[in-house]
C-alpha cells in the first residue's frame, strides 16, 4: 500500500520511489491488451441497457432487457468452466467477437417498435451478446492466470471504464450528435473487432505458449489411467489377433477408463467449485445483488424538490446517479495496483447496509440534500468495484496454481447471479412500484413525473 504524500512517514521522493516500485516489470502490451479486453467485453452490455427504452418502447418493462442481457451470461458462466478449457483461447476470442457482432447487428437491423416491429428479434440479439460477454469474461479472467497480477488490474480497470464509456457513447451519439439508434448500434457492432486485434496484435503470446493449457491436464489424466492397457495393446502389434478376447478386453477397458476419467474430472471440478462458494462466490454475489437492486429499483425513487437540486426535470436524477455510480466503479476497479482490501464479507455487509439506508431514504427522506445521496451512490460504486477486483486477486493469491485458471472462470458466475437475483426481486417484489406508491400516498408524486 502506498503512503500518502506529505504524511509524516513519507515524502514526495519516497512516494515516487514506491510508485515506481509498484509498477516495476509492467509489460505495457499486456496491460493495454487486457484493458481493451475488459472494456470491449463489457461495453456492449452497458450500451444495450442504455438503449433499453429505445429497444422495447415505453409500454414494456425495461427489466425484460436486463434479464435477457444477464440470464444467458449467467447460464454460460455456470456451465462453461467445465468444458471451455478444451477450446484454445485464439479460437474463443474470434468466436466471441463474431457472436457479439452478430447480436448487435440483429438488435440494430430489427425494425423499431415505432414501425410495428416486434421485440423478439432484438431480444435474440441481446441473448447472443450476453452469451458472448459471459463466456468472454470467464475466458479473459482465466487468461490472466498466464500474465500475472497486472493483467488482472488492467482487466478490472477496463471493465470499470466500460460503464462510463458505454453510457457516454450512447448518450453523446443519440442526443448530442443526433444519430439514430440504428446507426449508433450498427457502429457498436464493430467494437468486438478490437478484441481480436488486442489478442493477435497487442498481447504477447509467449506466456501462453510456454504454459501448458488446461486441456493438457485432462489428456494427462486420461493417459495415466489408460496407459498400462494401451501399452499392452501396442506391444502385441501385428501378432495380436483382432478377435482375441483379451485384446477386445484391453480395448474395452481402455475406453471405459477414458470415459471414467471424464466423469472423474467433472466430479472433481464440481468439488472444486463448491470450495469456491463461501470464500469468493457468495460475497461477490451479495455485493452485486445489493448494488443492482439499488440501481434498478431504489434510485428511481431517490428524488427531491427541483428547487433544491441542480436539475430542471425529474428524469435527470436517474442518469446522474448512474454516472456517479459508474465513476465510483471505475475508480475502485483501477485501484488494485495501489491498495488491497481483502475483507470481502465486510464490504458485502456494508453494501447491504447501503441498500437498507437508501430504502429508508426513499421512505422517510432522512437526508435533506441530494448531494449526500450523490456521495452515497459514489460510495456504492467504490464498494462494488473493490469487491470485484479483490475477489479475483484473492483467488490468484490463495488458490493453488494448478487450479487457478479454473477457479478464476468459475467465480465469474457471481456477478451474473447477483444481478439476476436482484432483477427478479425488483420485478416480482415490485420494489420500485412499492416505494413510488408510498411516496405518492404522502403527497410526493415526483416518481410519476419521470
Amino acid at each position: 500500500m502506498l503512503p500518502l504524500p506529505g504524511s509524516p512517514s513519507s515524502s514526495w521522493a519516497m512516494f515516487r520511489a514506491r510508485l515506481n516500485a509498484v509498477f516495476a516489470g509492467v509489460d505495457i502490451r499486456v496491460c493495454t491488451a487486457f484493458w481493451l479486453f475488459g472494456l470491449i467485453n463489457n461495453v456492449l452490455y452497458v450500451i444495450i441497457l442504455s438503449a433499453a427504452l429505445d429497444l422495447v418502447g415505453p409500454n414494456v418493462p425495461k427489466a425484460i432487457v436486463l434479464l435477457a442481457d444477464i440470464i444467458p451470461s449467467f447460464i454460460i458462466k455456470l456451465c462453461a468452466p467445465y468444458f471451455i478449457h478444451l477450446v484454445p483461447y485464439s479460437f474463443r476470442i474470434v468466436l466471441f467477437a463474431i457472436i457479439s457482432s452478430w447480436g448487435m447487428l440483429l438488435i440494430a437491423l430489427a425494425p423499431p417498435y415505432t414501425d410495428g416491429g416486434t421485440i423478439a428479434t432484438k431480444m435474440a440479439g441481446v441473448v447472443l451478446a450476453s452469451l458472448s460477454s459471459g463466456a468472454g469474461e470467464l475466458s479473459f479472467l482465466g487468461l490472466t492466470h498466464y500474465y500475472g497480477p497486472f493483467s488482472q488490474a488492467a482487466w478490472g480497470s477496463g471493465t470499470g471504464a466500460a460503464g462510463l464509456i458505454g453510457a457516454g457513447y450512447y448518450s453523446i451519439t443519440t442526443t448530442t450528435m443526433g444519430l439514430s439508434v440504428k446507426a449508433t448500434l450498427l457502429a457498436s457492432s464493430f467494437l468486438p473487432l478490437v478484441m481480436i486485434m488486442g489478442f493477435f496484435l497487442v498481447l504477447p503470446r509467449g506466456p501462453l505458449r510456454k504454459t501448458a493449457p488446461s486441456k493438457h491436464r485432462d489428456e494427462d489424466l486420461e493417459h495415466e489411467e489408460s496407459n498400462e492397457d494401451v501399452q499392452d495393446w501396442e506391444d502385441r502389434g501385428l501378432l495380436a489377433d483382432p478377435l482375441d478376447q483379451s485384446t477386445t478386453s484391453i480395448r474395452s477397458s481402455s475406453s471405459t477408463r477414458i470415459h471414467t476419467s471424464w466423469q472423474t474430472r467433472f466430479l472433481h471440478d464440481l468439488r472444486r467449485s463448491r470450495r469456491l462458494i463461501f470464500p469468493y462466490i457468495l460475497p461477490l454475489m451479495l455485493v452485486y445483488f445489493a448494488e443492482y437492486l439499488i440501481n434498478q429499483s431504489v434510485t428511481p425513487t431517490l428524488l427531491f424538490p427541483l428547487n433544491k437540486t441542480p436539475f430542471t426535470e425529474y428524469r435527470s436524477f436517474y442518469p446522474t446517479y448512474a454516472t456517479i455510480y459508474q465513476l465510483g466503479v471505475f475508480v475502485s476497479r483501477s485501484s488494485l495496483p495501489f491498495i488491497r482490501v481483502p475483507y470481502l464479507y465486510t464490504m458485502g455487509t456494508l453494501q447491504c447496509l447501503n441498500l437498507v439506508l437508501l430504502i429508508i431514504q426513499a421512505l422517510y427522506t432522512i437526508f435533506p440534500s441530494v448531494y449526500i445521496v450523490f456521495a452515497l451512490i459514489f460510495w456504492i460504486g467504490i464498494l462494488g468495484g473493490l469487491v470485484y477486483v479483490n475477489t479475483y486477486a484473492n483467488v490468484s493469491d490463495e488458490v493453488p496454481e494448478e487450479e487457478r485458471e479454473f477457479a478464476l472462470g468459475a467465480v465469474s458466475v457471481s456477478d451474473s447471479a447477483g444481478i439476476m437475483l436482484s432483477g427478479f426481486v425488483g420485478v416480482v417484489g415490485g420494489v420500485e412500484e412499492g416505494l413510488c406508491a408510498w411516496q405518492v400516498g404522502r403527497g410526493k408524486d415526483w416518481c410519476r413525473k419521470l
